[in-house]
């Protein structure tokens, strides 16, 4: 089936563009392909795999699971060895959610380094 559009790219406002790049680069392993002051890019060969990074001065977190600031969209990033993950992802900057509503630890909650929440889940 034929859709209106090509997926193209998820993009997370920020108000760290360069530095939220590279700890996404880190995390799944793409390098930055494009940066300037408020648009940074990385990429494992162009759409779909690829993910923006926007500048918005006045970002501000999601508070989930708080509905004041909903978390509107997440990423999910399957992993081998979750301890071992949950381990080098707060080495690179995240931080755990104190939220964990996965009852069979089937995936884990955290928060890349602007507050977006992101799930480190099992394969």
């Amino acid at each position: 089936m034929s859709g209106i559009a090509e997926f193209r790219t998820v993009v997370l406002d920020c108000p760290d563009p360069r530095g939220l790049a590279e700890f996404y680069s880190r995390l799944v392993g793409w390098p930055v392909t494009y940066a300037d002051d408020e648009w940074v890019v990385v990429s494992d060969g162009g759409a779909p795999k690829r993910l923006g990074f926007q500048l918005a001065p006045d970002f501000r977190p999601p508070t989930w699971p708080d509905p004041e600031r909903p978390q509107q969209l997440h990423l999910d990033v399957t992993v081998v060895d979750m301890d071992e993950a949950e381990k080098q992802v707060i080495e690179i900057g995240a931080t755990k959610h104190e939220h964990q509503p996965s009852e069979d630890d089937s995936f884990r909650v955290f928060l890349d380094p602007a507050g977006h929440p992101f799930c480190l889940c099992r394969a």
